[in-house]
């Protein structure tokens, strides 16, 4: 059986894999949205290609350093593209998004299409 930690750390790492699918669900409307700027789409599609790609400023077996570039650089990336983003465009995506995970009862987000 197993014990009381192991099942809350499943749980947390659950909410957290649902949370993160929820917010890149949210981040993929926001990028499509026409009332997105230009500069908050470039921002944000820099900080998912930067994640994504096997490319890196500083390489990856340099230690610490290599992968504190993609800790901090990704983050600054979002941080400064969602703040040019029109704060009503974040929250109708937000909620277009709850609103489709709630209709099909599904706790990762459901479809957003």
């Amino acid at each position: 059986m197993p014990d009381t930690r192991s099942l809350q750390l499943k749980r947390k790492m659950r909410a957290l894999r649902d949370g993160l699918t929820e917010e890149s669900r949210v981040y993929g409307l926001v990028l499509r949205d026409e009332r997105t700027p230009w500069l908050a789409r470039l921002l944000l599609g820099a900080a998912v290609a930067y994640a994504l790609t096997p490319i890196d400023l500083i390489p990856d077996w340099i230690p610490v350093v290599g992968h504190l570039d993609d800790v901090v650089i990704v983050p600054l990336l979002v941080w400064f593209g969602r703040r040019l983003v029109p704060a009503g465009v974040v929250d109708e995506c937000r909620a277009q998004v709850r609103a489709s995970r709630d209709s099909s009862g599904d706790a990762a987000g459901g479809s957003y299409s």
